[in-house]
C-alpha cells in the first residue's frame, strides 16, 4: 500500500502526459483531414489583411474574376481556379423554408479543385451559366432533406431572396467539419449570379480565389507564378506592399498543426509537474526503507557485499517502483485518451475524432519514469552504501 501511494504521483503525471499527447495527435489528424478535404493541391488567394489600432481588417476587395481566369491561362503550373463570393439568405420551396450555413457563388472550376462532387444525373455549372448569370444552383444533402424530404430535387425550383433558382445538381455527402459544422448544409450558385441578381452589384470583384496546382510537386511553382501574375496585373512595384496574399492549404494546416502542438506541449509540461511530486515521494519512501533495513544492510556488508552492491540494490528498487508507475500511468492515459475522444464524438455528432495510441508518448513515459527513478533514488542508495557495517549491525 505504501509503495502504491508512493508511485501515485508518477502514475498521475505519466497518465496526464500520455492523454494530452494522444488527444493532441488526434486533433492534428482531424485538422489535417479537414484541409485534405479541400484538395491536396489547393492554393487560396485572398485580400491582404492589415492591422489598424490592434484590429485586423481586410483591405479593399481588389481580386476579380479576371484574375482567376488569368491564373489558368498564364500560369503553367495551375490546373483550375474558381472565384468565390459569399452571401446569405433563406431558401423557400413550397411550404418549406430553410437557412443554410453556407451560400457560395463559385466558378465552373470549383468542382475540379476540391472534393465536392455532384451526384449523377445532376450537373455542375458550365461557362454558359457563368456568362449569362443563370439562376441555377447545386444543393447539399442537408438542404435536400430539409426542403424536399424524399422527393427528387433535380429540375425543381426554389426561391432565394424571392428569386427563383432551378436545382441542377445535388452534392455528395461530406459530414461535419472540425468544429462540428454541417458541411452538407450548403448551396452553390454561379458567382456572377450572386453578384448581379442577389447582391445587385455591377462590380466584378470577388472575396477569395481558390486555385488548384496540377500536382503536389507543382505547389511551390504555382504559388510563385500566381504571385508574379497578380503583382503584374495589379501594377504593384517591388517596394510596394501587395494587396493580396497567397497561401497553400498545406501551409495553413501547418500553422494550425504548430498551434495545436504548442498547446499540447504546454499542457503536457504542466501535467509533468506531478512527476516531480512523484519523484519526491519515491525519495521519501526509499529513505524510510534505508532506515528500516539498516540491520539488513549491515548483515550484507558483513558477509562481503560492497558499497556498490548496496547502492545498486536500492537504486534498482527505486527504478522498478518508478517504471511500474510509468507503465500503469501509460495504460490509464491511453484509457483517458480513448474516453475523451469518445466523449468529443458523442457531444459533436459526426466529428469522428480518431483514437490515437501514441507510441511516442509510451517511450517518453518509460524514459521519464526511469529518469525519475534514477534521480530521486540515487541519494537514498548512496546513503545506504555509506553506512558503517558495525553501526548497522548494532542498529535496532
Amino acid at each position: 500500500m505504501r509503495a502504491g501511494l508512493t508511485v501515485l504521483g508518477v502514475v498521475i503525471g505519466i497518465a496526464a502526459v500520455t492523454a494530452m499527447v494522444s488527444i493532441g495527435q488526434s486533433l492534428s489528424q482531424v485538422i489535417q483531414g479537414q484541409f485534405d478535404s479541400l484538395g491536396t493541391n489547393v492554393i487560396i488567394v485572398s485580400p491582404k489583411s492589415e492591422r489598424r489600432g490592434g484590429v485586423r481588417r481586410n483591405t479593399a476587395q481588389t481580386l476579380t474574376a479576371e484574375d482567376a481566369a488569368a491564373m489558368v491561362r498564364d500560369c503553367p503550373s495551375v490546373k483550375a481556379s474558381s472565384p468565390l463570393v459569399g452571401t446569405a439568405g433563406q431558401l423557400i420551396y413550397g411550404n418549406s423554408n430553410w437557412l443554410p450555413n453556407q451560400m457560395l457563388g463559385v466558378g465552373e472550376g470549383f468542382e475540379q479543385i476540391g472534393t465536392w462532387q455532384v451526384l449523377e444525373p445532376g450537373r455542375f455549372f458550365n461557362s454558359s451559366d457563368i456568362k449569362s448569370s443563370s439562376k441555377v444552383c447545386v444543393i447539399g444533402q442537408t438542404v435536400r432533406k430539409k426542403l424536399f424530404q424524399t422527393r427528387n430535387p433535380l429540375g425543381e425550383t426554389i426561391r432565394i431572396k424571392k428569386i427563383p433558382f432551378k436545382v441542377v445538381g445535388v452534392l455528395k455527402e461530406k459530414g461535419t467539419d472540425l468544429v462540428g459544422s454541417d458541411q452538407d448544409n450548403i448551396v452553390l450558385m454561379p458567382y456572377s449570379t450572386v453578384r448581379k441578381r442577389l447582391q445587385g452589384s455591377s462590380f466584378n470583384n470577388v472575396d477569395i480565389i481558390f486555385v488548384s496546382a496540377k500536382n503536389q510537386g507543382k505547389m511551390t511553382e504555382a504559388t510563385y507564378e500566381i504571385n508574379q501574375l497578380l503583382l503584374d496585373r495589379h501594377r504593384i512595384g517591388q517596394s510596394e506592399t501587395p494587396d493580396f496574399q497567397v497561401q497553400s492549404s498545406t501551409q495553413i494546416a501547418g500553422v494550425f498543426g504548430a498551434i495545436t502542438g504548442t498547446i499540447t506541449m504546454f499542457l503536457s509540461a504542466i501535467a509533468g509537474i506531478s512527476l516531480l511530486v512523484g519523484g519526491v515521494g519515491i525519495m521519501n519512501i526509499m529513505l524510510v526503507s534505508v532506515t528500516e533495513r539498516t540491520r539488513e544492510i549491515g548483515i550484507r556488508m558483513a558477509v562481503g557485499a560492497s558499497s556498490w552492491d548496496i547502492m545498486f540494490q536500492f537504486l534498482v528498487e527505486s527504478v522498478l517502483l518508478s517504471c511500474f508507475g510509468g507503465f500503469v500511468g501509460f495504460g490509464i492515459g491511453v484509457g483517458f485518451s480513448a474516453g475523451g475522444t469518445a466523449l468529443i464524438n458523442l457531444l459533436s455528432p459526426g466529428a469522428d475524432w480518431p483514437v490515437v495510441i501514441s507510441i511516442t508518448a509510451g517511450v517518453i513515459a518509460f524514459i521519464f519514469a526511469t529518469f525519475v527513478g534514477v534521480v530521486f533514488g540515487l541519494y537514498p542508495a548512496i546513503r545506504a552504501s555509506r553506512l558503517d557495517p558495525i553501526d548497522a549491525l548494532r542498529y535496532e
